[in-house]
Formats: structure tokens, C-alpha cells, sequence
């Protein structure tokens, strides 16, 4: 099959990152005057997710060290719901591969899948918090503040997500989102989130925000009472420092990466503009035909959750899928549509031809071809020559070289220049 050149292009990206990571949140803690909460002795859970955030050691040390100051005695709690297998070593190892542990954070890591009932929503949803956090005397929400992959709303993914779904483990999590299949996303996380504050344990949140860098570029401290309001409103940043892909429609997707750091879904839902999920509604753009996905990130762990978004993949990502893991995530979260396999090849030569194939009548050489390393690394981007006079035309892109064609190596494979 005749494929389609390659063109290289470059979105251009407005960001004041912050440079001083430390410096910003000793400001932060310093503002809200944490002791006036906290008294020296106490006991400080601090809640660490399963995301690939932006200097989140640095961010979780710091907060330590600033809680030590005032004579708190703080320990991290993994608040990830059924993240890592639903273990409690597995999200321990999760946390282990962002550097955060007892031994470079200095205080102790303590992971566990009990849970205890604190509350009932209004609408009857008992509210689960984590035993270890429940313990503690006070408890502090760190998170990144960003677009849902699967809903629109005021508010999304974020210090309240955590403290329903990432404090609620295992149990409160399969609770929740069976929950949210009738009732939707926003009305569950935040009724749960509200039971959680009303317990009292929580001191304040540190809220970040990232660019389309992946840089660091807020970083908040909330007082508990305003974790709504404050959220409501960086989210409305989180918005506006979103990367898309701006070219729209494509016929093909060719996506290097998916994995759990990149996207709670593997490829974000709001990038790639899908979601098989039924109850899901990202509501956004671009239309894809095809997507076709390359493989799946160490870091993922073999959670290849919301692979049933792509329609095509490979034999190498297949046989890294850790099924209990994937299951796990799927069960949990109510959606099994997300974790079937779609149409898979030992080369992805073939798989491309595959898909180029089902795009329509148009020939493969002339379609609207989309390459990207993943849904959260959008600043460079190869384009096929049908999009070039379009990508042209749009403030922001620039074209930074001549149409090349695919190459492949030995084994039939592409060789990528994205990374």
C-alpha cells in the first residue's frame, strides 16, 4: 500500500511555568497558616495519586517539610481506588515509580485497601474513607486540578475527585461510579466530597495545575472550606491551558503511547473526541474515523484500561496487558466496554494499512493522517500532506519540515521522531 508522506509540525504554546516548585508551595502553606488548624503532635495524612504529575516529589517533600515546621507529624497515604491491582503493595509500587517512598520522603508510606463507612450521601451512598486516613488527625488532598476524560462540569478531576474516589479505595470506588451510572459524575463526587469535608478531618488542599507542557504552572493552597470554590475556578485555567489536537476531522489516529500517567483512560477522551463508554459524554473535538495506538507505557503497569477506544493496536501491547490489573479498573470504574481488545497486528506497518483501508473511499496516500507520541504530548505532531495547506492556515502551527515518508524498521515497525 502507498502510504502518506509525513509533514512535522509545532503548536506553539503560551506557558508561564512556575521555577521555583518549593519556594511556591512553602509560600502557599505559609499563606493559610496552616497551625492554626494543625497543632504540633498531630498526626497529617497526605494523599498521593496514581497520575504522572509534574514534580510531585518535590511537591509532596515540600509539604512535609512545611508540616513539620509547625510540629505535625505527616505520612503519605495512596489515594488511588483500585489503582495498582487493587493492593495495597501495588500502589505502593505505583507511588515507588515517582520517586515517592519512605526512604525519599522521609515519613512513612502506609498503604492499605480497608476502608471505613463515615457517612451516607443524600441520595444514600454511604461514604467510605480510607482506614489509614480516617486515623489520622487531619488530612491533607494533594491533586491536580484538570478536565475530566469522561464528563463536563463545573467541577471535574481534582481535589474532590480524591476525596471520593482516590480516599474511597477499592470499595468506595466500584460504590461511586455504579453510582454514577445513574446519576452522573458530577452529583456523586461532589455529594461524597462534601460528606468528606463535613467529617471534618481534612485541614486544607494543595491544588496544581499544569500546562500544555506538563509544567507545573499553579500551585494553590485551599483552606478546606474553599476546596469548591477554589477548584471551580482553577479549573477554569486547567481549560484554558488544555492541549487539543486542532485539525479536524481525521480519518486516521496513530497514537505512539497510552497509559495510566498519560490519561486516567489511557488516551484522553477529551483529545482524541470518543469514549465506547455509554454513560461517558467528553463532549469534544476532534471527529477521528480511525485511531490506531502503538503500545502501552511502563508506567501503566499493564493497566491498559480504555484500550477499546482505539480500533486498532499491536500484538507488543497485547502482551503487555496485566489483565487482573485492567479488570480491576474496569469492574471497578462500571465500564467493561473500555478494556476490549480491538483488532490487533504483529507489525504496525499492517496495522496502519489495516486501518487505512476501512477509512472510506479515499485513496490511503491522500487521507487526513494524524501522528502524535500521545494525548498529552501535543506540541510536535506529524501530519499527512492533505492537512498541510490547512495546518497552514491556523494561528499557532508552524511547519518545521518537508514531507517525508513513513519509515519502518526491520520488523515492519514505525520509527517515530516524537519522543
Amino acid at each position: 500500500m502507498k502510504l502518506p508522506a509525513m509533514i512535522p509540525i509545532r503548536q506553539t504554546f503560551q506557558t508561564s511555568p512556575l521555577l521555583d516548585i518549593p519556594k511556591e508551595v512553602a509560600a502557599e502553606i505559609a499563606r493559610i497558616k496552616p497551625e492554626r488548624i494543625i497543632a504540633a503532635g498531630q498526626s497529617v495524612a497526605i494523599t498521593v495519586g496514581s497520575r504522572g504529575i509534574a514534580n510531585l516529589s518535590v511537591i509532596v517533600a515540600e509539604t512535609i517539610r512545611q508540616l513539620r515546621k509547625i510540629g505535625a507529624q505527616p505520612f503519605i497515604v495512596p489515594a488511588m481506588g483500585s489503582h495498582g491491582g487493587a493492593t495495597a503493595e501495588g500502589q505502593k509500587k505505583i507511588l515507588a515509580h515517582y520517586d515517592i517512598t519512605a526512604k525519599t520522603m522521609g515519613v512513612p508510606v502506609k498503604s492499605s485497601m480497608e476502608v471505613v463507612k463515615v457517612a451516607a450521601t443524600g441520595d444514600g451512598i454511604p461514604v467510605y474513607l480510607d482506614k489509614n486516613a480516617a486515623g489520622a488527625d487531619h488530612i491533607v488532598v494533594v491533586n491536580r486540578v484538570k478536565l475530566h476524560t469522561d464528563f463536563q462540569g463545573e467541577i471535574e478531576s481534582g481535589l474532590v475527585k480524591m476525596m471520593a474516589i482516590g480516599l474511597g479505595k477499592q470499595k468506595g470506588a466500584d460504590r461511586y461510579h455504579n453510582a454514577i451510572v445513574r446519576l452522573g459524575h458530577y452529583r456523586v463526587l461532589v455529594s461524597v466530597a462534601r460528606e468528606i469535608l463535613k467529617h471534618g478531618k481534612v485541614a486544607f488542599g494543595i491544588a496544581l495545575v499544569e500546562n500544555q507542557r506538563e509544567e507545573t504552572e499553579i500551585i494553590r493552597a485551599v483552606a478546606a472550606a474553599d476546596i469548591e470554590k477554589t477548584e471551580r475556578e482553577l479549573l477554569i485555567k486547567a481549560k484554558q491551558l488544555f492541549p487539543t489536537i486542532p485539525l479536524n476531522p481525521i480519518d486516521l489516529l496513530i497514537v505512539d503511547w497510552m497509559g495510566k500517567e498519560i490519561s486516567g483512560t489511557g488516551m484522553d477522551q477529551k483529545v482524541i473526541g470518543r469514549s465506547v463508554i455509554p454513560y461517558h459524554n467528553p463532549l469534544s473535538q476532534p471527529v477521528i474515523m480511525r485511531i490506531f495506538v502503538r503500545d502501552l507505557t511502563p508506567a501503566s503497569g499493564g493497566n491498559a484500561i480504555a484500550i477499546g477506544n482505539a480500533d486498532f493496536t499491536t500484538r507488543r501491547l497485547v502482551d503487555k496487558i496485566d489483565y487482573h490489573a485492567t479488570y480491576m479498573n474496569a469492574i471497578t470504574s462500571s465500564c467493561p466496554e473500555a478494556v476490549r481488545i480491538p483488532i490487533y497486528f504483529d507489525s504496525d506497518r499492517r496495522a496502519i494499512e489495516a486501518a487505512l483501508k476501512t477509512v472510506g473511499e479515499v485513496a490511503p496516500e491522500e487521507a487526513r493522517v494524524v501522528h502524535i507520541a500521545s494525548t498529552l504530548h501535543l506540541e510536535k505532531m506529524n501530519i499527512s500532506e492533505a492537512l498541510l495547506r490547512e495546518a497552514e492556515s491556523m494561528e499557532g502551527i508552524s511547519v518545521t519540515g518537508p514531507p517525508r515518508p513513513m519509515k519502518f524498521d526491520d520488523r515492519g515497525n514505525l520509527i517515530s521522531d516524537l519522543e
